[in-house]
């Protein structure tokens, strides 16, 4: 099969992390986390994140925004998100469901929130006819691919706790937004104020897991335990996860995996931005590419290899990388890209 671009979803398996899934199948272990592969892999997220970290092996993203952010709400409280979040777009009303509590969308370009565009939430319905924000959650990446810097994310905590809010990170693409800035996810989470972050695996090599980490003893403890366990993210063969994310924290195997894939998209933006015919419309950050490109040219450009459409309106498309796109995969694809928009195609 050639090479997709349409998500990081679509990647293989990286085979460091097939290896630490082998090397886990040896034999019987305790079951739900009682094993020695999570014991190691707890302490690889505190050698990263601090002594004081509680991270939660969990089996997907959704599970894991879900039942974090379970941890910091009480029913009637809210959390206050960009509009175009993972949690208030694409995760089917699943905290709502499962925590009784409301997302506040918030209205955003650029898919990032900023103390500005927060406040005026925060200074209507406080009687009990509302309900009460609480949480603030952002994806860092961003759902446009963009990054919060360290001094726009310290900014937005410090608004935060200054209200009484806590802030949590959907670090589904943590690594690629930290490989970005030559930096650790640490330094974009927990060192500036970070209450909560999901720690994503999936989209960065592994088969499945993630992880829920809760910081300074905010939300963990037997909360967590309790609500992972309603929540169904409880795995019985937890070694699978905790071995996958343990060896992801390995001698920087995250940073390989991200840096090449932000790389590659870096590759593909040199190319398409001299096709006459396609428009770059985001900044290009990480491993994600945004476009317009003629409604024909894009039907012929997926008959060959398949992509998001975006925003059907304007028409706008998604293109992303990840740790197994090679240069002749980015290469290929834009030649694809400048057949579609040929007058000759």
């Amino acid at each position: 099969m050639k090479r997709s671009f349409a998500s990081d979803n679509n990647a293989p398996v990286a085979p460091e992390i097939l290896d630490a899934l082998q090397r886990a199948n040896d034999g019987d272990a305790v079951g739900y986390g009682a094993d020695p592969w999570t014991a190691s892999a707890v302490r690889r997220f505190k050698e990263h994140f601090g002594d004081a970290t509680e991270p939660y092996f969990m089996l997907n993203g959704t599970g894991a925004n879900v039942v974090a952010l379970s941890c910091l709400l009480r029913p009637w409280e809210a959390v206050l998100c960009p509009a175009t979040a993972h949690l208030q777009v694409d995760e089917c009303g699943a905290l709502e469901r499962f925590a009784g509590s409301k997302t506040i969308p918030v209205e955003s370009a650029d898919g990032k929130l900023t103390p500005e565009s927060v406040e005026p939430h925060l200074r209507v319905g406080h009687e009990e006819h509302h309900p009460q924000p609480r949480v603030i959650s952002i994806s860092q990446a961003t759902e446009f691919g963009d990054v919060y810097d360290a001094a726009e994310l310290a900014a937005l905590c410090e608004f935060a706790h200054a209200r009484g809010l806590l802030v949590h990170v959907d670090g589904a693409r943590i690594a690629n937004a930290a490989a970005a800035f030559g930096t650790t996810p640490a330094a974009l989470t927990v060192d500036l104020g970070v209450d909560a972050l999901t720690f994503g695996g999936t989209k960065n090599g592994l088969m499945f897991g993630e992880a829920m980490c809760f910081f300074n003893g905010c939300g963990g403890g037997q909360a967590a335990l309790f609500a992972r366990k309603q929540g169904m993210q409880l795995a019985s063969k937890m070694r699978y996860v905790a071995a996958q994310l343990e060896a992801l924290l390995t001698g920087n195997l995250w940073l390989r995996y991200a840096e090449h894939a932000n790389a590659m998209t870096q590759r593909l933006y040199e190319r398409v931005k001299r096709i006459d015919g396609i428009r770059v419309t985001r900044p290009v950050r990480c491993n994600a590419i945004f476009a317009t490109m003629d409604r024909r040219a894009i039907e012929r450009a997926q008959s060959e290899s398949f992509f998001y459409m975006f925003d059907e309106l304007l028409p706008e498309v998604r293109w992303m990388t990840h740790w197994a796109t090679q240069p002749e995969d980015v290469d290929a694809f834009a030649n694809c890209l400048e057949r579609a928009v040929s007058s000759r195609a």
